[in-house]
């Protein structure tokens, strides 16, 4: 488990690096913006057409879309890479409703649409609710690099605990990895205390906070922000309305 030095470092770096999470969002609605331009556009004409272009409804759409890391070899993400419909999900591990989200609707989800080829899950850390957040979504992450990511999330998600009460102490966390079947739990703990852990945790969160996520759990079904454990119907009425639109 990491020290207590290095996790005041890391939060030293959290408060660096979430000053500029904001900016996210208009980053991405720039970079698909950019790609529209021609290059020797650079009167005020175009740069005021561009502006208003950033902020129309299909560059927002586009900025939204762009999201999805599509990343065939993301260990925390379920689903055929190329499928018309993403559902990113920003969550944290002591949240109840996350939980409840996980053990009842995701997994309708999965054989309803992921199974079919349809929807594709991506998840994202978002630890929001102190130490032991951050210490369980460092933990998930080390799972992923064996493999086990999916394995530990349905662990940790087995029963609701009360936050900040040791149900994710590091012992707990040993015993979850274990249970998720990671193999080489030295390997998992040192992935676990690692800078690239908390650069992976930190590019989640700071993901979320750019898109004005303040809770959890929340989702962006492509271009549609869904927020909290909505009934299993409003996410099938929404994945099926994306995919439609995708088509």
């Amino acid at each position: 488990m990491p020290s207590s030095a290095s996790s005041a470092s890391r939060t030293r770096r959290r408060g660096r690096t979430l000053a500029a999470a904001a900016l996210g969002l208009a980053a991405v609605v720039t970079a698909v913006l950019a790609l529209t331009l021609d290059d020797s556009s650079s009167d005020e004409t175009s740069r005021d057409s561009a502006t208003a272009e950033a902020s129309s409804p299909d560059a927002q759409s586009a900025a939204l879309l762009a999201l999805a890391r599509r990343d065939g070899d993301d260990p925390l993400a379920v689903g055929k890479a190329d499928a018309p419909v993403v559902m990113i999900e920003y969550s944290d591990f002591q949240c109840p409703y996350c939980g409840k989200f996980a053990r009842g609707t995701e997994p309708e989800l999965i054989r309803s649409y992921v199974d079919k080829g349809v929807l594709r899950i991506e998840w994202r850390n978002f630890p929001i609710f102190g130490d032991e957040s951050e210490q369980a979504a460092r933990a998930a992450w080390a799972a992923g690099r064996q493999d086990r990511f999916w394995e530990f999330h349905d662990q940790a998600y087995g029963e609701t605990h009360k936050k900040n009460t040791g149900a994710f102490s590091a012992d707990k966390l040993t015993s979850m990895a274990k249970a998720a079947g990671v193999k080489d739990l030295d390997k998992w703990r040192t992935d676990m205390g690692s800078d690239a852990a908390d650069t992976a945790v930190r590019r989640d969160q700071e993901e979320g906070y750019a898109l004005g996520v303040t809770s959890t759990p929340a989702f962006l079904i492509n271009d549609v922000p869904v927020l909290g454990a909505q009934s299993v119907d409003t996410f099938k009425k929404t994945v099926e309305a994306a995919a439609e639109a995708a088509r």
